[in-house]
């Protein structure tokens, strides 16, 4: 008996769910299905934001998220962009990529020809220039044909997958200011995870997904800093100042960067005595980070790493890319045992005052805690 498409689709959908893995409390199914046009109002997105599993197709003009600067029709466009990933088979991290760039080019609105404001002719969602070999002024108008050029590009680009999201973007852009892709990260990510059903929270092709584990990249850009067991947590009743977390590992356990950024901070932090020797174990009441390295991300999230074995790996204002190595746990500074002090921070804030909990915030990210290497 032959099944009718809208069937097949539902039938599609349907086993998909079964099939994904549950990530991080919710689950990640991320299947925008069905095509549309820019032309159709009224085309379905499998746009669920509440991590629930449930992806039921909405009305996108009614019933898609508001998430704030952008408004209705940006949103819209944002799904385009998310649809046409998915429909190339591209995973969720290009879906990111892709809503990021289309933020920074163009604040997600399909843009026509702005007179003497264009940038030489460049127009629509990623602003593509005709004369460059993008397509002709009614293509690179069209939300889908502009983000089908966008991804066939960036597949030809080896590595991006690990890339940086600004270093990607740039790569396929290749635009006046490479450095402005970054800010857009966290609430392309946000966006992602609102309309595809959490799935900037997962590594994998963009049907079966499963969260990160040590070594592996998630949507979002991040990354586990070890594979390792999570032991003192944050700001508990038995140690109320203790701004991060200890992740339990073996000496020399590399630790990775947990996302792309630039590297702020890179010093052996003196214990109480006003001492730096941190080419030693420490032991309990010392004080001090040990050989320690900070990084800032974009959105203005610093993240630490502590009691390092030996000096890092890496230099204040360097770019380090998500999973490079800056270093090897240790035991170094106020320390009973070998282990990585993992702290997050907001608003690139080094104080206990922008210190959050790290548990919570990688588990947002895609990445929990306490994954095996």
């Amino acid at each position: 008996m032959s099944i009718p498409r809208p069937r097949k689709i539902a039938l599609l959908v349907a086993l998909v769910a079964t099939l994904v893995l549950l990530c991080c409390g919710g689950s990640v199914t991320a299947l925008l299905v069905g095509g549309f046009n820019n032309d159709d109002k009224n085309a379905n997105l499998n746009a669920s934001g509440g991590g629930c599993g449930k992806g039921g197709p909405v009305d996108p003009d009614t019933q898609l998220p508001r998430i704030r600067p952008y408004g209705p029709e940006q949103i819209r466009n944002a799904a385009i962009i998310i649809n046409v990933g998915a429909d190339l088979k591209m995973p969720p991290r290009a879906w990111v990529i892709a809503v990021a760039t289309a933020m920074q080019e163009s604040r997600l609105n399909n843009l026509g020809d702005l007179g003497a404001r264009n940038d030489h002719d460049s127009q629509g969602l990623f602003q593509q220039r005709p004369s460059s070999g993008w397509g002709t002024a009614k293509q690179v108008r069209d939300p889908v044909y502009a983000a089908t050029k966008f991804y066939n590009k960036l597949k030809t680009i080896s590595g991006w997958e690990r890339m940086s999201l600004t270093r990607a973007a740039q790569r396929v852009q290749i635009s006046a200011y490479p450095d402005a892709y970054a800010k857009h990260e966290p609430i392309a990510t946000q966006i992602v995870n609102q309309l595809a059903d959490g799935a900037a929270n997962a590594v994998g092709n963009s049907v079966a997904m499963l969260c990160a584990s040590a070594g592996q990249i998630a949507a979002s850009g991040w990354t586990l800093p070890v594979g390792a067991a999570v032991g003192s947590g944050f700001r508990t009743a038995s140690r109320p100042t203790h701004q991060g977390v200890d992740l339990i590992a073996g000496k020399q356990t590399p630790i990775s960067a947990a996302a792309s950024g630039i590297v702020s901070k890179v010093k052996c932090d003196e214990d109480h005595r006003g001492r730096r020797t941190c080419n030693v174990d420490g032991y309990p009441g010392k004080g001090g980070c040990g050989w320690m390295v900070e990084i800032q991300h974009a959105g203005n999230i610093m993240t630490r790493y502590c009691h390092m074995v030996v000096k890092p790996f890496v230099r204040e204002g360097q770019e380090v890319t998500a999973g490079e190595i800056i270093g090897r746990v240790g035991s170094s500074g106020n320390s009973s045992g070998p282990h990585l002090h993992f702290e997050v921070h907001l608003n690139n804030d080094r104080s206990s005052a922008g210190a959050i909990d790290p548990v919570k915030f990688m588990r947002e990210q895609g990445t929990p805690l306490g994954g095996a290497g």
